[in-house]
């Protein structure tokens, strides 16, 4: 049986890797150099297998209750509730660090990469605001928000590793502050999912809502691809750096909570918030479910003691913080467990990885799929119950379909997009360039743009 076990693998390994599913669109990392080490992909196997983990998370807090009968937050939300979608942002720049061969881009290439995620973008937001009839309530769609992240994303990726990661610092510390003294004179938000219609009739208020006020404020989050990036353009296939990102994200993970403690108790920021509170717009109530369960992407501009909360969806330095730790560390147990050398461990270690990882490889299909149906008549079934039976559908046709067709459907259509434009934008480059017969009619280098792994990162 275990020999079995290990054969699947492999078998998934090889069928899989010739049609490498898309890293920024929701998918693994794209197809690998055909000289890349059995390693590459192992690391591989590990990003995609930590995306699986970000997308069974948010589907749990999404159709399971958040609360128990005590009015306690419940186990899988405590560990999923604002952790799982900040993985999701921490992986979407490591799929840009992907896509850009993992290292800083060059000016005289800018027309493929900003092509790239432009592409990108539209085509998720698009599929995001086709979400709009859904209910808030349910789930906040993520994808309208993922699309401003990727605009804003596309200067990081002229600027040196060290630069991105200052940036990052600089907006975890500072997009907070900017929100806070912004959000009054913003309009105010609505709790609905944005909508084509929206982008209509309103678009201003479209735009200050997937960037500042909405659930997942682009700007703030800014700081996740920025984390994600840095990450992407590191030696992954080095112990010694996959080490180091599990040593920092548990740091991260373990200083947010115990700043966020120490602020709101030895220096009685809790005791200026419950002070300030009738100024707010919350009650008595609301404000303890804010302080308990997290918000909705913001926090009252009643006292600036708010921003030293960690609490989910609060979008405060130390949630970023806090959330971006756990990302990391996830990340680096991932690329741990796809490294295990020894027989039987990793044959053990495929039973789990491999369907985690066939879910990660399309994960835009999937969420999508999600949210329509949650959204629909079709989802009669108890929480547990409903939760169980999604992931035993994505398990079973997100292996099927990772062994045979390797990217999603959704997936597919957004990277058959990306490259259509990037061949127009190189034709008409070489065009002006007066290579117009080179350029139109050679064919494209075999991996062109895609995201070889195993080369040296530089920047």
């Amino acid at each position: 049986m275990t020999q079995t076990v290990d054969l699947n693998w492999q078998d998934l390994e090889r069928a899989a890797e010739a049609n490498r599913p898309d890293p920024v669109a929701g998918g693994a990392d794209g197809p690998p150099a055909t000289t890349d080490p059995p390693v590459g992909r192992f690391r591989l196997l590990g990003v995609d297998a930590a995306r699986g983990v970000a997308l069974l998370g948010m589907i749990a807090v999404h159709s399971l209750p958040n609360s128990d009968a005590a009015g306690r937050p419940t186990w899988w939300y405590t560990i999923f509730g604002g952790r799982a979608a900040a993985l999701f942002a921490v992986l979407a720049g490591v799929g840009i660090a992907f896509l850009t061969d993992r290292r800083r881009v060059r000016l005289t290439d800018r027309s493929g990469a900003v092509t790239a995620l432009i592409v990108r973008a539209l085509a998720i937001g698009a599929i995001g605001l086709a979400l709009g009839y859904t209910d808030a309530s349910l789930a906040m769609v993520i994808l309208p928000y993922y699309a401003v992240m990727f605009l804003l994303a596309i200067p990081l990726v002229f600027l040196p590793t060290w630069l991105v990661a200052f940036t990052g610092v600089v907006v975890a510390a500072g997009a907070p502050v900017l929100r806070q003294i912004l959000l009054p004179q913003l309009p105010e938000r609505t709790f609905d999912n944005p909508a084509f219609a929206q982008l209509v009739h309103d678009p201003a208020a479209l735009l200050s809502g997937l960037s500042l006020t909405g659930e997942y404020p682009a700007v703030a989050w800014l700081a996740y691809l920025c984390a994600g990036l840095v990450i992407g353009r590191l030696t992954l296939t080095r112990m010694r750096v996959v080490v180091g990102l599990l040593v920092t994200g548990v740091a991260f993970a373990t200083a947010a909570p115990v700043a966020s403690w120490i602020l709101l108790s030895r220096y009685e920021g809790l005791r200026q918030i419950w002070f300030t509170q009738p100024k707010s717009g919350l009650n008595a109530a609301e404000t303890t479910a804010l302080l308990t369960f997290g918000g909705d992407g913001s926090t009252p501009t009643s006292t600036w003691w708010w921003l030293a909360v960690d609490a989910p969806h609060t979008s405060t330095p130390l949630d970023l913080l806090g959330t971006t730790g756990s990302a990391i560390g996830l990340l680096a147990v991932m690329l741990l467990a796809s490294r295990v050398a020894r027989p039987l461990p990793r044959r053990v270690l495929a039973l789990l990885l491999v369907p985690l990882a066939a879910a990660g490889g399309m994960t835009l299909t999937f969420y999508t799929t999600h949210i329509m149906f949650i959204n629909s008549d079709l989802d009669s079934f108890a929480p547990v119950s409903g939760y169980l039976a999604q992931v035993l559908a994505i398990v079973l046709v997100g292996t099927a379909w990772w062994a045979t067709a390797g990217r999603g459907p959704l997936e597919g259509l957004v990277t058959a997009l990306s490259r259509a434009a990037r061949r127009l934008v190189r034709r008409t480059s070489g065009r002006r360039n007066g290579r117009a017969g080179m350029s139109m009619y050679a064919p494209e280098a075999p991996g062109a743009g895609e995201y070889p792994v195993g080369r040296p990162a530089t920047g």
